[in-house]
């Protein structure tokens, strides 16, 4: 069991409130999928709302714009949100400077960085992803390529539930019907 969220230490603050006001919904509508969620600022965060189909397809998320400039994390080991996700297991997706020459953006939704992440089913979870925990995907499959994480230029942050894991197979955690997920703040955390 995780302590309380008040009893650990907190990081330096990326978005919460407003600072969320650009980030917008992608689900499985893109590639033929029938979910619908959407995602808007609250005063307690970023709420992203709907209904998950997964015949079809079976993610829907919310990620933040193209970060320009990206976001320098180099001084931090991790990120950390504070979510309400009902037990929900999701997947943190992040994209960076790919140490290929750039082309990772050029394949379709390009190259990102991801790992799962349980929630507890009631109440806020406080959830620290080490960058040395994210592994390298494509559309929820694996790659094999030797890349590197760059943290010093994270260029977009994406928090998806998705049939599929961070390592392509089925997510255990997965659930259909309706969503409900608020990101109360994420932080860089030292």
């Amino acid at each position: 069991m995780q302590p309380p969220v008040s009893d650990l230490p907190a990081g330096q603050v990326l978005f919460e409130g407003s600072a969320f006001a650009e980030w917008s919904s992608l689900n499985d509508t893109i590639m033929g999928g029938r979910s619908k969620a959407g995602c808007r600022v609250v005063s307690d965060g970023l709420l992203l709302e709907g209904e998950l189909i997964e015949q079809g397809g079976g993610f829907v998320s919310c990620r933040s714009p193209r970060l320009q400039p990206p976001l320098d994390l180099s001084p931090y080991s991790a990120i950390q949100l504070d979510v309400e996700a009902e037990g929900r297991t999701l997947k943190i997706a992040l994209g960076c400077r790919d140490g290929a020459l750039g082309l990772t953006e050029l394949i379709p939704g390009g190259l990102r960085w991801v790992v799962d992440v349980t929630t507890l089913s009631e109440g806020v979870t406080r959830l620290t992803v080490p960058f040395s925990d994210l592994r390298p995907t494509i559309r929820a499959k694996p790659v094999g390529l030797p890349l590197r994480f760059d943290r010093s230029a994270i260029s977009r942050i994406q928090l998806l539930h998705s049939k599929f894991g961070d390592d392509g197979s089925l997510n255990p955690g997965f659930r259909a019907g309706p969503i409900r997920m608020l990101v109360r703040t994420i932080r860089a955390f030292p």
